[in-house]
Order: C-alpha cells, then sequence, then structure tokens
C-alpha cells in the first residue's frame, strides 16, 4: 500500500478490504452500491495509489455492507511516526 498514506489510512482501506471479501462483494459492485463509479473501490485499494476515503466514503460503505463504522477502525490509536502528537495532560481541580 502506498506509503505516502498515515498508519490510519492504510488500515481502515484494509479492514473494508477484509470485511468486502468476507461478503464475497466485488469492488465493481460495492463502487456502485455507494454512488461512485466502478474503479472507485479498486483505486483505493490499488497499492500504487494514493486514493482514501473520507469519512462520507466510509458511512455509505458500512451502509452497503450491512455494518457498523467502528468495524473499520482499531480499538486503540494507531501511534504514526510521521507525526509527533504529544499527549495533554489535565490538571485535577
Amino acid at each position: 500500500m502506498n506509503e505516502s498514506l498515515a498508519e490510519i489510512e492504510r488500515y481502515v482501506i484494509t479492514r473494508v478490504k477484509e470485511i468486502r471479501e468476507s461478503k464475497n462483494i466485488t469492488q465493481e459492485e460495492l463502487s456502485l452500491s455507494i454512488g461512485k463509479n466502478i474503479g472507485f473501490i479498486s483505486q483505493i485499494e490499488a497499492p500504487s495509489k494514493k486514493a482514501k476515503y473520507n469519512l462520507i466514503h466510509i458511512n455509505l460503505i458500512a451502509i452497503a455492507l450491512g455494518c457498523s463504522i467502528k468495524d473499520f477502525l482499531p480499538d486503540a490509536p494507531i501511534l504514526d511516526k510521521k507525526n509527533d502528537v504529544k499527549r495533554i495532560k489535565s490538571e485535577k481541580s
């Protein structure tokens, strides 16, 4: 999968593919079911492409596949080495 994508984006793309394949749904069927062109899903699942899903796509795909949006997300945040995020510590009042 394209290295320019963030880890979370690669994770979601992989999960959508896994769920789609487990239900024996083709890329074309899923693309058309969410109102996109025939090659939409194949562009996103192609390792060499930078295409990715947005939240609207994920919502439509969850409806089409009969699952929850949560099924595409990890249980815990993914720490991506590309981002330097500092955890915020809250002060107790």
